[in-house]
């Protein structure tokens, strides 16, 4: 009996597991991007040759659906550095540091939306408190099967 119990417990893990891993997936992003101070700066194939100063860089970067906080980005990896362009307002573009060293344009698009996340877990990525749920959820189902196997195994004796 306690081997059915073991196997009961294994495909209730595949099976969860198997759910929600399958939901995560790379986004399919309409164009590259990257949040700085808010705002969403769309990136052109604008070489820029005058930089000014450096404003910022990215501190989070990720190909995966999600709303994130801070200096998101879907294209350039943590680290990637913004500057502002000479003569032209960071209203309105900034430029990106390339792993080349180059600099493109990036102009900006609108408010970004995951500078507002109310998390539970403050600091924390809304996907590692998605990956805590499920695997809270999986650990649950697995105890209540684990349970209910061991007492239909006490009324059979």
């Amino acid at each position: 009996m306690k081997r059915k119990s073991f196997l009961i417990a294994f495909l209730l893990i595949f099976v969860c597991s198997s759910f929600f891993l399958a939901n995560k997936s790379s986004a399919d992003w309409a164009y590259s991007f990257v949040v700085w101070n808010g705002v969403i700066y769309v990136v052109s194939d604008e070489v820029v040759d005058q930089v000014d100063r450096e404003i910022g860089k990215v501190t989070k970067y990720s190909d995966l659906e999600g709303t994130y906080s801070g200096n998101f980005s879907n294209a350039y990896r943590k680290g990637t550095k913004y500057f502002s362009i000479m003569d032209v307002n960071t209203k309105d573009a900034i430029a990106i540091e390339d792993i080349n060293g180059h600099y493109v344009k990036a102009i900006q698009n609108e408010k970004y939306a995951g500078n507002n996340i109310q998390s539970s877990f403050v600091g924390i990525n809304m996907n590692v408190n998605k990956f805590l749920i499920e695997l809270l959820t999986i650990f649950s189902i697995v105890a209540i099967g684990s349970y209910i196997a061991t007492k239909s195994n006490k009324s059979l004796t």
